[in-house]
């Protein structure tokens, strides 16, 4: 199979939100999926959203496979320029293990890397991630807020862009400034 990747044009912006919707609703259910599309809508009209790493992978038929978000985040009202947050990642789900959030997450991060971004943050499975570089941010300073639930400290992560990046970048997350989350 031929796969592409590339930014979400205006072309794309309706079907990816389908496409999220769709995948977490699968995965999760209908709330959780509802859930992601309004986050994806809510960082697009924020000022930390990044045209240039909203991504999808698209297959020889120009259908959407898979979709990466990156977007500016901040900690305590810091390293807004430095810090970046990956979420969602979604892939269809007949197409799961097969590499393509990986290929979508590795051209993210050089992409990022190159735009000088220092830092991602992700919450999710740390088995997801782990391969990718990431490793658990509290290790670094870098903890839950108290409306952040996790089933597991592992599952917030951050991936340094730059050696010795975390360095400096302390604090604790908060979701607070997306009424998604904070709901």
């Amino acid at each position: 199979m031929k796969r592409e990747i590339k930014t979400v044009t205006e072309k794309y912006k309706t079907e990816v939100l389908d496409f999220v919707e769709k995948v977490f609703t699968e995965y999760e259910n209908a709330e959780e999926g509802n859930l992601v599309r309004r986050l994806i809508e809510e960082i697009r009209l924020k000022k930390y959203y990044l045209p240039e790493l909203e991504l999808i992978m698209t297959d020889e038929s120009d259908n959407i496979i898979g979709y990466a978000m990156f977007s500016r985040f901040h900690i305590e009202g810091r390293y807004e320029n430095e810090l970046l947050m990956l979420t969602p990642v979604a892939v269809k789900t007949e197409l799961q293990r097969r590499h393509i959030s990986k290929e979508l997450i590795e051209y993210g991060l050089q992409k990022a890397s190159d735009m000088g971004y220092k830092v991602v943050l992700v919450e999710g499975n740390p088995d997801n991630y782990r391969a990718r570089g990431f490793k658990t941010s509290a290790d670094y300073g870098i903890v839950a807020g108290d409306n952040i639930s996790l089933p597991n400290v592992d599952c917030l992560m951050v991936r340094e862009l730059f050696p010795g990046a975390l360095e400096n970048i302390k604090g604790v997350v908060d979701y607070g400034f997306y009424k998604t989350l904070s709901c």
